[in-house]
């Protein structure tokens, strides 16, 4: 089969001819019809995410698909099962073999290219403010990198929960991909003050910010008393420093979120939130934005579509003509 593999981290991945895996005790193998591409995916190229595998490794951390092999003990899923599964590697391959229990269903109706563009990006956004900002009806959520793959889904989902949402992003085409999405209050980076802008607004009561950097310090200004703030991600490459006295003064609430670190400490938390996020879907809550799909020869133009900014939403690969 043809799998899409890092053999150095000094050195452009590219596509090889590699040996069809067999699934192992509690593993599914799966056909993958989509992957979606994740920021975490160009840390792991150059191997400064904290989950990068050991080399070499397959890229790729979430897939659709259909099972098409069990390995032993697995219970629940049959082959020709639709399935979606956070892998954390090898989803940019034609088959893999990944733990049953990172699997879930597919509701029908749900694509496979939807179905591979879920998971991380709505997965974080709903585990970080419903879990960790308990975000309230009528509460002000400033979301930052609003139109970028998770961004999207927050001020989505900050919609859904009754928040007052201010997207901000660079430019009128991604402001206006935040607006469709559910946003009420609008801020573009390239030209407006983040601070004097929410200042307006009377400022925020949670932050979402998988940008990091300048925007980050921004809207750390903007906070009401006893807001909190979500560090998401560092897509712009600068990991902001925490002055403590700082918080102090506004009974400010710093919480970090890694949504895949749950699957490791307390799986629970990430399985009753998919349960929610699949049943909002169904129910026609939920429109997952991707603004590019491409076939597998062109994995590296949609890396490149991340590491640009050029992408809103969510850049999925075609595996297969189904997808």
């Amino acid at each position: 089969m043809k799998a899409f593999q890092v053999h150095s981290h000094d050195a452009a991945p590219k596509i090889n001819d590699v040996a069809l895996p067999t699934p192992s005790s509690g593993e599914v193998r799966v056909r993958i019809h989509a992957c979606g591409l994740n920021f975490a995916d160009l840390l792991m190229v150059k191997g400064t995410y904290q989950d990068t595998p050991a080399l070499p490794f397959v890229l790729g951390m979430e897939v659709s698909g259909i099972v098409d092999a069990l390995g032993e003990n697995v219970t629940g899923f049959s082959v020709g099962d639709r399935v979606a599964v956070f892998g954390g590697q090898g989803g940019l391959a034609e088959y893999g073999c990944f733990d049953v229990r990172r699997a879930v269903k597919l509701p029908d109706g749900m694509s496979m290219v939807d179905a591979a563009a879920f998971q991380i990006a709505y997965g974080t956004s709903h585990l970080a403010l419903e879990h960790r900002a308990r975000l309230q009806p009528g509460e002000t959520l400033l979301v930052l990198g609003a139109a970028g793959g998770v961004g999207l889904t927050a001020v989505e989902i900050g919609k859904l929960m009754g928040a007052k949402v201010v997207a901000c992003a660079r430019g009128a085409p991604k402001l206006e991909a935040a607006k469709t999405a559910g946003a009420d209050h609008l801020i573009d980076a390239e030209t407006q003050d983040i601070r004097t802008e929410m200042k307006a607004l009377g400022g925020a009561d949670v932050v979402y910010d998988p940008v990091g950097g300048e925007q980050f310090q921004a809207a750390f200004r903007s906070c009401k008393p006893e807001a909190r703030i979500l560090p998401i991600g560092f897509a712009s490459g600068d990991v902001p420093q925490i002055k403590a006295n700082h918080l102090l003064v506004k009974n400010l609430s710093v919480l970090g979120v890694y949504w895949g670190g749950y699957l490791q400490f307390c799986p629970d938390v990430v399985t009753q939130s998919l349960a929610t996020l699949m049943e909002w879907y169904s129910a026609g809550k939920l429109t997952p934005h991707v603004s590019h799909t491409l076939d597998f020869d062109s994995v590296a133009d949609g890396l490149e579509l991340l590491r640009s900014r050029k992408s809103t939403g969510k850049v999925v690969i075609r595996l297969t003509d189904e997808a």
